[in-house]
């Protein structure tokens, strides 16, 4: 009968918070930039010159297509010999889930954009407003409360995926649940803890998003998944 001890687990907590701050800190960096990033590509993708709408599509099915650990193995090793610049852990892993976000950002910005009822143009341009204006002030607004759901959904998934960042020896947490794994030999108590504070995370994450949708459908706005 295999007895359960997770004294070794406690004793080596600071370094699996350590890794849980280090994995907010690569999901919340890969929003910042992804957010931005995709609401221009989005933007690209639905203008009618040839010229912008192809390069932001092809950059948006290259990353949502392909495969993420492919994505930060070529920025960890491959970029570095383009530049000539080395890349640490973290900004291989930021720069690769930064974009990699905009890709899907792009899509939900897309769908959100395009649910505005073709009669809220109209009206923003019968009032004098360029297309920009009207994109800012009339559009973008309601696009985006419908989006929130998704972009919940997203960030959800952005942090599972971020785990991959183990393997170029980012000190996320799992890679420290790892290194204290295999430092008290005690992988059943270590990874156990490891996977109850990821759910805890994404658990809150979820039921954020939850509340957020209901507060949508509350007030009869619908949702883009």
């Amino acid at each position: 009968m295999y007895v359960w001890d997770f004294a070794p687990v406690l004793a080596n907590m600071p370094l699996l918070v350590s890794g849980m701050v280090n994995t907010l800190k690569v999901t919340g960096t890969a929003l910042a930039f992804g957010v931005p990033l995709g609401l221009a590509l989005a933007l690209m993708r639905l203008s009618q010159a040839r010229s912008l709408s192809w390069p932001a599509r092809f950059v948006i099915e290259f990353f949502r297509t392909t495969p993420p650990l492919v994505q930060l193995f070529w920025f960890f090793f491959a970029l570095p010999i383009l530049i000539n610049v080395e890349m640490t852990p973290f900004a291989a892993s930021a720069v690769t889930f930064s974009i990699q976000s905009a890709a899907f950002f792009a899509e939900v910005f897309r769908g959100g954009i395009v649910s505005v009822e073709r009669g809220q143009w109209e009206a923003a341009r019968a009032i004098g407003m360029t297309r920009r204006q009207s994109l800012r002030r009339i559009v973008l607004p309601q696009a985006v409360k419908r989006m929130i759901p998704a972009f919940m959904e997203r960030a959800i998934e952005l942090m599972k995926t971020t785990t991959l960042v183990a393997t170029v020896s980012y000190a996320d947490l799992l890679f420290q649940a790892n290194e204290v794994a295999q430092k008290t030999f005690r992988p059943l108590e270590v990874f156990t803890t490891a996977a109850m504070m990821y759910f805890v995370l994404i658990f809150a994450f979820s039921v954020l998003g939850r509340r957020l949708e209901r507060r949508l459908a509350v007030s009869g706005e619908s949702t883009v998944h």
